[in-house]
């Protein structure tokens, strides 16, 4: 997922994103992988495998019309609550001074909802054909190819939960200000037990019984009151300078509505996951477009509000903890983030499941988040972000080709071990993606990669004939 840098001082994270992923180099180690056309079905995980028939794989077959029980109210809900997070917050921070607050404002609102528009329109993918994000990835890219986005989801699914797990750590830390040497440890331990523990009940009633009823009113609430504290301090120090804040100029409006596109973005190889347990594919698209538009664009403009009336070498935990009622506010937006663990986990499961079905998808998640837990205690893991980002990077123009494929009313499915052309438009769409952030910075990159590869896609989807006879 296209994360970003946590850092305990802001001037310490890159204000440009593109910045961060350019800095890792090219993408010749994924292409590499794919130049040899009648060795790759070869490969022990990129053949053809018994063990992920699609007739007896949960995660490559549509879920049955029992399994489809969330309604419009779920979905906004469920991804309301995901979109919520002390990252984004903090990305919110780094837009100004970098633009000026009115330009910070502007780009969040254009950049939720369009990246949030984006990320429903696979929901509604997701939910009309009743297929995971692996089940997507194997209709257009064909079962033996689409193992390697598949491989590289669960390596950077398995990433994100880790660095999740480290902020929920720092997070508690910050909280209790704790000095005992063993308090990291034991506060990992605490948030990867209660992560195994959601992962072993179901994915469905955790978020009918849970997010829906219980989890989204408590963090509401919880941006509310923080909302509420930090306006009335913007208030006592003029809303005048605040408003006309001008810019340093050190990120172009595009770039930064491409930094508030790229946190609904990352969520791409996820949603079809849970949307595909939807009654219906409006509700689906509505429900999720709604709900995360909203959490993003509240975030950011928080972290923008936060970062306003913070001292210049504070971080934003302890800027948090500074407000009034901020430490219980703070804690009920742990309790969120820990969604987001989850769902990374969740998703790895059925990622996993696709590949090896004898394990449950529970059992992969189980699996998933102790080897997560124990992961968070002796990996560095800010300093290993910066891989992970270049690692999400590949997802943008993935799904750029799965929109333009199936996001205009087609539901063809390849049976071709290998879609060459879908394959080769995937990593052309990577090329540009770096191309864009290293000589058009002022564009941003995601937008420019999606228009892209979406519109050779969709110019070069099949048609029925070719299908037929394929």
């Amino acid at each position: 997922m296209l994360r970003f840098q946590h850092e305990t001082k802001a001037e310490k994270v890159p204000l440009n994103l593109i910045e961060v992923i350019l800095a890792q180099g090219s993408t010749a180690e994924i292409a590499a992988l794919v130049t040899a056309p009648e060795g790759l079905a070869e490969l022990p995980l990129f053949g053809k495998n018994k063990m992920a028939n699609n007739t007896n794989n949960e995660s490559l077959t549509p879920v049955s019309a029992e399994q489809r029980v969330f309604g419009w109210y779920a979905h906004a809900s469920l991804w309301f609550s995901l979109g919520v997070g002390l990252l984004v917050m903090q990305i919110g921070a780094y837009l100004v001074p970098a633009v000026g607050t009115q330009d910070a404002l502007l780009a969040i609102l254009l950049g939720s909802l369009l990246g949030a528009g984006l990320l429903a329109w696979v929901a509604k993918i997701g939910c009309d054909t009743g297929l995971s994000s692996a089940g997507l990835m194997h209709q257009v890219y064909g079962s033996a190819f689409a193992r390697l986005p598949v491989v590289l989801n669960i390596v950077q699914l398995v990433g994100w939960t880790t660095f999740e797990l480290v902020v929920m750590r720092d997070g508690t830390l910050a909280m209790f200000d704790s000095t005992w040497g063993g308090a990291p440890m034991a506060a990992t331990l605490l948030w990867g037990g209660v992560l195994t523990l959601l992962m072993a009940s179901s994915m469905l009633g955790l978020v009918r019984s849970f997010v829906s009823r219980f989890g989204l009113p408590l963090v509401a609430l919880s941006l509310l009151w923080l909302t509420w504290q930090f306006v009335g301090l913007l208030q006592a120090q003029g809303w005048a300078a605040f408003w006309n804040r001008p810019s340093t100029g050190d990120m172009g409006f595009l770039s930064a509505v491409d930094l508030v596109i790229a946190m609904p973005v990352s969520w791409l190889p996820l949603i079809a996951d849970y949307a595909r347990h939807g009654k219906n594919g409006r509700t689906a698209l509505s429900g999720s477009w709604v709900g995360y538009a909203l959490a993003n664009a509240w975030c950011y403009a928080l972290g923008v509000m936060i970062v306003s009336v913070s001292a210049p070498d504070a971080n934003l935990v302890n800027t948090l903890l500074l407000a009034q009622g901020g430490l219980l506010a703070l804690g009920f937006i742990l309790l969120d983030e820990l969604d987001n663990a989850y769902g990374d986990v969740y998703s790895s499961a059925v990622n996993s499941h696709s590949l090896w079905s004898p394990l449950s998808v529970k059992q992969w998640g189980l699996g998933t988040a102790v080897v997560c837990t124990g992961l968070a205690m002796v990996l560095p893991m800010h300093s290993l972000e910066p891989f992970l980002l270049m690692l999400s990077s590949v997802f943008v123009p993935l799904y750029g080709v799965i929109l333009g494929r199936l996001g205009a009313g087609s539901s063809h499915s390849d049976q071709r071990p290998v879609n060459w052309s879908a394959a080769a438009l995937w990593l052309l769409g990577v090329v540009v993606f770096h191309s864009c952030g290293r000589w058009a910075p002022q564009l941003g990159s995601a937008l420019p990669c999606l228009a892209f590869t979406f519109t050779l896609a969709w110019l070069t989807r099949p048609s029925l004939q070719q299908v037929s006879h394929a």
